[in-house]
C-alpha cells in the first residue's frame, strides 16, 4: 500500500527495478544452478540404496509390512 497504483495485470515481482538488479539476479540464478548440478551428480548413499532394495523385494513378495 505505497499510494502508488501498480500496473493492471502485473504482479509486484514485474515491476522495473534498479538497473543492477537483473545482474545479481542472474548470479543468483547461475550459483544455484552449479549448486544444483553439484548434487545432482553426487552418488546415492548406500543406506538409501539399501532401503529401496528391501522396498522392492518387500513388494514383489506382496509384504504389507513394508
Amino acid at each position: 500500500m505505497s499510494g502508488t497504483p501498480e500496473k493492471p495485470g502485473k504482479s509486484a515481482g514485474m515491476r522495473s527495478r534498479p538497473n543492477g538488479t537483473f545482474e545479481s539476479h542472474s548470479q543468483i540464478a547461475s550459483k544455484l544452478k552449479a549448486l544444483y548440478s553439484s548434487v545432482e551428480q553426487q552418488p546415492i548413499p548406500d543406506v538409501f540404496l539399501d532401503l529401496l532394495e528391501r522396498l522392492d523385494q518387500a513388494e514383489k513378495l506382496g509384504d504389507p509390512e513394508a
